[in-house]
């Protein structure tokens, strides 16, 4: 389970007895344990940002002038607030949600007959009563949408959202690793304020902050819908994380270097074969036991 996962279950005191032992170490945990009592009298409807930024700003600003070594604490529950707030907001107010397990896919329509099709681990939420007035899907996970032409339509995850009208692009958000690929028409990717456009073959990629540089794509849809996971140069932890979602198995890789940087794919309906695609070019091996899987070195 993500981290946003468990705390928008935090949030609705829905956390098992497993995932509040998670929970419980998480690294920020004692920031989130602080603000606990500021998000029990918080309600969606009627929390504005502009009013509360007014507010805490002269707060900040008094904090900066005493000492500056408050500074990044302040910042940095101000910036877990502001997701809890919105993953609260979100939870609470779409109406929808459907979710894919390991090794599933599915085809989702929306009701302005746009549909999103979601890869393996991945969830999508919206809210289907006001969708005339907002087009707008919460994404965790991976998902190829084809948009039905007309007002603006938002995909909005935790490292960022992606703003088109009507086209065909692949947004992927999972943890600290962040894609988006336009395939027809114009994709708009805002991330920390910024905003860029991508035009048909364009990616944006986002690793650990880490903005990556992508050739252009020359291919009309992203090759997970047939059946096979590719990347370009992508830290290999990435890689071992993408084939437990699409295989039910544990990878360890003890002694490698998981941030080795891959280019390759792998099928998602042979493990063998998929092993074999990703160790063979990295000069690795591995071996099984029971349910779980061991890299090895050469």
């Amino acid at each position: 389970m993500t981290r946003e996962e468990l705390i928008k279950k935090w949030l609705d005191n829905n956390l098992n007895a497993k995932e509040q032992k998670a929970f419980g170490q998480l690294k920020d945990y004692d920031e989130l344990i602080l603000m606990n009592s500021a998000l029990k009298d918080f309600k969606a409807p009627e929390f504005s940002v502009d009013n509360n930024y007014d507010k805490l700003k002269p707060k900040l600003e008094r904090h900066i002038q005493k000492s500056r070594n408050w500074l990044k604490p302040l910042l940095r529950i101000a910036a877990i607030l502001a997701i809890c707030f919105s993953v609260y907001y979100y939870s609470t107010s779409l109406d929808t949600e459907i979710s894919t397990q390991i090794a599933q896919s599915t085809e989702v329509r929306l009701p302005d007959a746009s549909t999103a099709h979601l890869n393996a681990n991945s969830t999508l939420s919206f809210n289907e009563k006001s969708w005339e007035n907002d087009r707008e899907v919460l994404l965790n996970g991976e998902a190829f949408f084809k948009v039905a032409k007309g007002q603006k339509f938002d995909v909005i995850t935790t490292n960022g959202t992606v703003s088109v009208l009507g086209t065909q692009f692949n947004v992927k958000q999972r943890n600290d690793y962040f894609e988006v690929t336009c395939y027809e028409g114009l994709v708009v990717v805002t991330h920390n304020e910024e905003s860029v456009k991508l035009h048909p073959g364009d990616t944006f990629k986002i690793i650990d902050g880490k903005l990556f540089a992508t050739e252009k794509e020359i291919i009309s849809r992203p090759t997970w819908l047939h059946g096979e996971s590719s990347f370009k140069t992508v830290p290999l932890v990435l890689v071992i994380a993408e084939l437990k979602n699409q295989y039910d198995i544990e990878i360890l890789a003890p002694k490698i270097d998981t941030q080795r940087l891959f280019t390759g794919s792998f099928t998602h309906k042979n493990l063998d074969l998929a092993l074999q695609s990703v160790t063979i070019p990295l000069n690795l091996s591995y071996s099984k036991s029971g349910n779980s899987i061991v890299l090895k070195r050469e």
